[in-house]
């Protein structure tokens, strides 16, 4: 089976290849000559998935998924969220966006956090919607140099180090995405 995956962001495809199986081949958006930037204006982390799933099928024609996550803090009631990406500025720079996040939270004793990651699959006329969500805290240093976004500062509950501290194998085993990607291999077998 063939599955477009609405992202030219190598670091997601290769998560997300790493937890397909072999019978799933993903194609991102530049494989099928899909070179412009997808808009994502909804208001919610489901509607920009469901946005990007619906621009492939319906611009290229393609049986597709496409992913948005978001970073919310419980004490910033839900920010970043659906502007996780773009927190600190267009430019979506993942250094400026945690050091503006640090310094949100500064004074901050609750430091609750969650990933969420929703899934949109646009496969053969229907759309299905899968959802991951890996709760932990936000700490007070970047630490890690593995991972993107905001892993350099996110701890999930019961693990000691940060996602970016983790293998790519390890964080796929437990992250939002990670999640969000099982429950869409499981529905497509």
């Amino acid at each position: 089976m063939q599955l477009v995956f609405a992202s030219n962001n190598q670091n997601k495809i290769k998560e997300i290849q790493l937890l397909l199986p072999d019978s799933i081949q993903v194609l991102s958006l530049s494989a099928i000559g899909c070179l412009e930037e997808i808009p994502e204006t909804a208001d919610t982390i489901e509607g920009n998935a469901i946005l990007k799933a619906n621009y492939v099928t319906e611009k290229y024609g393609y049986n597709c998924f496409a992913d948005d996550t978001g970073l919310e803090v419980e004490t910033l009631n839900g920010e970043p969220g659906v502007y996780s990406a773009r927190y600190a500025g267009e430019k979506k720079d993942a250094n400026d966006n945690m050091d503006k996040l640090l310094l949100n939270l500064q004074e901050e004793s609750n430091r609750s956090a969650q990933f969420k990651t929703v899934i949109a699959l646009n496969l053969n006329g229907s759309q299905t919607l899968f959802t991951g969500i890996i709760k932990g805290k936000i700490i007070k240093e970047k630490i890690g140099t593995n991972g993107f976004g905001y892993d350099p500062i996110f701890v999930a509950d019961g693990y000691t180090k940060t996602f970016a501290e983790l293998t790519i194998e390890e964080k796929s085993k437990i992250s939002h995405r990670g999640l969000a990607v099982k429950q869409l291999v499981d529905f497509l077998q």
